[in-house]
């Protein structure tokens, strides 16, 4: 009996420490955060493009109107829509405008991650002291380069990864919580970062200093992943001797497109999800496994509670948990969260109690083996 109750009890207690230990690290990394300098150096912006022609505009608009100079890089990555043709009447604006352009055209792409060669591709015709990553399908704001290498003049810092919310396409509670999902795996990786802990990343929007990556063997070094970001993240921290930054700066913020159906969002969020699970890095894997199975657990014996009432504790933690997580999102990004008070009373309060199933459902499926694909490829662990 008193194993059973150390379980029971001890299953929510550890989870609730989980959670409580990465708050401190966020509160760390914040207060970090609040000591950057100011922006030097030369930058290139590299962005892999496959077909993005309906999503790749915002992108294009607000690149135009950056307040730090940088060199910009697309590796159109074999696209067959227009997307080479909107690139080519970029490039002729922004040598209008004095901007430095360069487009690599891919014919063939023999990489296991697709995206992971096409940016290896792009970081060799850089020339930048900082290489600086997004996607097609994001837009950023004015003073977005500038806030972003300002985080990174620490001499201790080598890499910074900065905030990235998904865009509200509807007021229905799918669009909502696409919102929430990606600001609450940021909140994570500020939690862990804060702690010396940094286990993932976000390859659309991240900044490198380019002594570093040569220093640990160049791009080509980094493990092939279903998340090349993470990856890289994981890599770094393995090297050793650098230090990663999670940026609270919503000038540093980047709006990206939200998916259209279920199905793309659950593909989606599986590859990420298959990233933590089976990443080639220990710590990383063994992190995201302890997680995912503890807040599984609490959430598989809802079903059982009738039966067996004692079981509460497990899902109690969860939900007490998921209400901390709520917390900090709103205390760091309360002003770039969609919704009025309605949808805070209401819509949140069923994120808060979706979001530990989906996680469930996500781990079930990595663990089932189910493959994803990245641009209609299948993506190999």
């Amino acid at each position: 009996m008193h194993i059973y109750d150390l379980f029971r009890f001890g299953h929510g207690i550890l989870l609730i420490t989980i959670h409580i230990v990465l708050i401190i690290g966020i509160l760390l990394e914040w207060r970090r955060n609040r000591q950057n300098k100011q922006a030097a150096g030369k930058v290139s912006v590299i962005i892999p493009v496959h077909n993005e022609s309906t999503r790749i505009k915002g992108l294009l608009r607000t690149l135009l109107g950056q307040s730090y100079p940088a060199q910009i890089i697309f590796i159109d990555d074999r696209s067959t829509d227009d997307s080479p043709a909107m690139l080519k009447s970029f490039a002729q604006d922004a040598e209008q405008r004095g901007i430095d352009c360069k487009i690599i055209t891919l014919k063939e792409n023999h990489g296991k991650n697709k995206k992971q060669f096409a940016l290896l591709k792009g970081i060799k015709e850089a020339n930048g002291d900082y290489f600086l990553f997004t996607d097609g399908d994001c837009e950023v704001p004015h003073d977005w380069i500038h806030a972003m290498v300002s985080h990174i003049q620490d001499e201790k810092t080598g890499v910074a990864i900065g905030p990235i919310f998904k865009k509200r396409k509807n007021k229905g509670f799918f669009s909502l919580f696409q919102c929430y999902d990606h600001v609450i795996r940021y909140t994570y990786l500020k939690g862990s970062t804060g702690l010396g802990a940094a286990s993932g990343g976000f390859g659309n929007n991240m900044i490198i200093n380019r002594k570093l990556l040569e220093a640990i063997g160049g791009y080509d070094a980094v493990p092939s992943s279903p998340t090349e970001d993470a990856a890289l993240i994981s890599h770094i921290r393995h090297v050793g001797g650098v230090r990663v930054s999670a940026i609270s700066d919503i000038k540093a913020a980047v709006d990206t497109e939200a998916e259209y159906t279920w199905r793309e969002f659950i593909n989606q969020t599986l590859r990420w999800n298959n990233g933590g699970i089976f990443s080639p890095d220990l710590l990383t894997r063994i992190n995201y496994n302890i997680l995912m199975l503890v807040i599984s657990t609490g959430i598989l014996a809802i079903p059982f509670l009738p039966f067996i009432p004692s079981l509460w504790p497990l899902t109690a933690g969860v939900y007490i948990s998921m209400t901390l997580n709520h917390i900090a999102v709103f205390s760091l990004f309360g002003k770039k969260m969609p919704g009025s008070r309605i949808n805070i009373i209401s819509g949140y309060f069923l994120t808060l109690l979706f979001m530990p199933v989906y996680i469930t459902l996500m781990t079930i499926m990595s663990y089932l083996r189910i493959k994803t694909t990245w641009k209609n490829e299948t993506v190999n662990r």
